[in-house]
């Protein structure tokens, strides 16, 4: 397959087809919950099924470490999150959820479920496992020509 411009690449495509996405999931979530962004939810959604740090979050959601902190600080803001600081080492903290963000999470499910289906609309369980497959071999492809 050749390829005559950048913007007409297999990455190109993932990149423009992960900003569709993610256009998708903000329109369809501000429709139910206007105060948070797509990544905000995310961040709800792993701290809710996962025992994570902060760092461990960052790194889930492609964030770099200050700008978690910033997400971190609205979301505590919005009333969706707690932080406290562990007593023994004072560089560990605990993110919970409050009743608020429980609230929220419970709303946004149906429509996470919703977002994923119109994405995936038409393709098989073999196209999605293909896919996944094929994603999973570039990303490997680029770590391991980083070391």
């Amino acid at each position: 397959m050749k390829f005559e411009t950048p913007t007409n690449t297999v990455l190109y495509s993932i990149e423009e087809t992960i900003k569709a996405y993610r256009r998708l999931c903000q329109q369809n979530i501000s429709s139910i919950v206007p105060t948070i962004t797509v990544d905000q939810a995310l961040i709800l959604i792993i701290i809710d099924r996962e025992d994570k740090s902060q760092s461990e979050i960052a790194d889930l959601v492609f964030k770099d470490y200050a700008s978690m902190t910033r997400i971190i600080k609205l979301m505590i803001n919005k009333n969706y999150l707690t932080k406290t600081i562990d007593d023994a080492d004072k560089r560990k903290s605990e993110l919970k959820i409050t009743p608020n963000g429980k609230e929220i999470i419970k709303k946004l499910n149906p429509v996470i479920k919703k977002n994923r289906e119109i994405a995936l609309n038409s393709l098989s369980e073999q196209e999605l496992k293909q896919l996944f497959e094929i994603l999973n071999k570039i990303t490997q492809n680029c770590k391991t020509s980083m070391k």
